[in-house]
Order: C-alpha cells, then structure tokens, then sequence
C-alpha cells in the first residue's frame, strides 16, 4: 500500500459546498483519496511519502479542453499573418511535414508545459499520429483525450493530407479500437473534424454515427473565423451551426472549440442540443474574435477552457 500525505495546504476542495481549507491536510492511498481536510494521524503509515505544502494552493487539476500537440513547436511562424494565411501557408506546410517521432516529441513537451500550468488533464484538437501522442501521453502520466483531425475535402491541402472519406474514418476507427482507455484508462480516443471548409456533409454526418457507435465524442471548429461562416452560407446557404443541426449531427458529445460567428439563434441550438464549448480565450484575442461567453453562460451551457495550439499564442 502506498500513501501521500499532503499536510498544511490550502485546499480548494471544489465539491458540492466548495469547501476550503487554510491549513488543511490531504492523504492519498493507492491513488485515492483517503482523507481531505483533517487526516487522523493514526491513518499515516510510517513509510508514507510526506509533502509540507505550507503556502501552496492545492486544488484539483485544470481541464485544457482544446490543445494542438503538434504545433508545440511552431511558435513565432504566423506572428505578421492573418488566420487563413497562418493556416494555410504556415501551420498547413509545417504539420504535414512532421513525422510520427517529431509528433512524439511535440506532444511530450506539451505536455511538461501543460503539467507545470496545472494542467493534469487535456483534449488533443485533432493531430494526425495518434499512436504518437499516445506514447508521450502515456509516459508523461498527464490524462488525453485524443484524435486525429480529419479532412476529406478543400483546397490547398497538403499532398499528405489529400485523403477520401474512407480512408479518414477507417484511420480513426483503427486509432479508437488500438488505444481508447489504454495507460491505465488515461488515454481516450474520440473523433475529430477539422472544419467545415475541410470535411464534406459525408465526412461529418458518418463521423457522428461512428461516435454514438463506440459511445465516445467528437470536437471540431465551430464557426471559427467569419470567412468559415461565409463559405457554409455561400455553399450550404445557411450559417455553420445551423447547417450542423440540418445535418443532424449536434448532439450532447460534441464539443465545439472557438464558436464565435453564432448568431443568438444558434446559442440556443446549443442549448437545445446540450452541445458542450470550447473557450480559447488567448487565440480569440489574438486573432478570432470573441465568442458570446456570457449569453452561452446565462443560458447554461456547459463552457469550458482552452488554450489552443501554442503557435495561436506562443505559449500553453
């Protein structure tokens, strides 16, 4: 049996009475809370590893819940450009030309960056080695949720990128069969869609049948730039969102990361659907736009925190 006794913190306890204490006391038995706030001394085994966190917050983890692990390393590369220019001639060419170990190693220093913001648990965006992101996920001991951002239509794609929407699914399925709730259920495996400028109504609406197949989520960019909700009218004749309800495909497992162009009808297809957000505050600043956080709030849907690709702020 191995314990963790965390003793004089100041805990943040973030249960249902948000209770906290100042000087407070914490063990830990084979991963699992014992004892919170008052530890009966008896209960501490000699062996017990002991940690003084006198003038130390300690709290639950923080939830990123839309990370790029593969533009950890991109950072300063779309500095002087706007949003499609950063996308399609900077961040496209550099992330098609990573390789599975170059994909490793980005996600591993993602992760030591995101463990030393407080982060003990993230959503990956959608990468493309998934077998990669796993084994850093897997050694840095941090929770993933992981994917790999599919694309089956649009131009300017990489050569490498240039997939059918076969040939997308059937990777993602493979990738949920091989490693969902692998590291000792750490690692889950969900879908990922890019954006609608890059998956065809085939692509999005087989995607959401593949999810509620193997009851897992799916996360895309939702009406993330003005010129994403322009091209869906021009083509779909309607803006993202309500062209994502006609398909069918908004539903309570889809988390929907930027979501600033929603009209306030489209708020409230979110409410109705019990779609979750995604909030990146850092990028929106810098180059999006900012969505309606306090509407989204005021009518209770579930919004939570991400911090994007480090290339979107050059920092996690």
């Amino acid at each position: 049996m191995s314990q963790i006794y965390i003793k004089n913190a100041y805990i943040l306890t973030m249960n249902k009475k948000k209770e906290a204490y100042t000087q407070g006391d914490i063990l830990i038995e084979n991963d699992k809370f014992k004892a919170v706030g008052k530890v009966n001394p008896e209960d501490v085994q000699p062996h017990a590893q002991k940690v003084d966190a006198k003038g130390k917050i300690v709290m639950p983890g923080l939830i990123n819940t839309h990370v790029h692990t593969s533009q950890q390393l991109e950072r300063g590369l779309g500095d002087d450009v706007d949003l499609l220019t950063w996308l399609h001639e900077r961040t496209f060419p550099y992330e098609s030309s990573l390789t599975p170990e170059d994909s490793y190693v980005s996600t591993l220093l993602c992760m030591l960056e995101q463990i030393r913001s407080g982060v003990t648990a993230f959503t990956e965006a959608g990468g493309q080695f998934v077998g990669s992101m796993a084994r850093a996920v897997s050694e840095s001991g941090i929770r993933g949720i992981l994917s790999k951002s599919s694309m089956d239509c649009g131009e300017g794609l990489p050569e490498v990128w240039q997939k059918t929407t076969d040939e997308e699914l059937d990777v993602q399925v493979d990738n949920v069969e091989r490693y969902h709730n692998t590291a000792d259920g750490r690692i889950r495996v969900w879908f990922a869609l890019r954006t609608l400028f890059n998956n065809t109504d085939e692509l999005v609406v087989r995607t959401k049948e593949l999810t509620d197949k193997y009851g897992v989520g799916y996360t895309m960019h939702v009406a993330e730039a003005k010129s994403e909700v322009d091209y869906v009218k021009a083509t779909k004749g309607v803006p993202t969102v309500t062209h994502l309800k006609n398909l069918g495909v908004l539903d309570k497992n889809l988390l929907a990361v930027h979501t600033v162009w929603l009209t306030n009808e489209e708020v409230e297809m979110f409410k109705e659907y019990d779609v979750k957000v995604s909030h990146n505050p850092a990028s929106a600043m810098r180059v999006l736009g900012f969505a309606k956080i306090p509407l989204m709030l005021e009518k209770g849907i579930c919004v939570s925190i991400g911090t994007d690709g480090s290339a979107s702020s050059n920092r996690m």
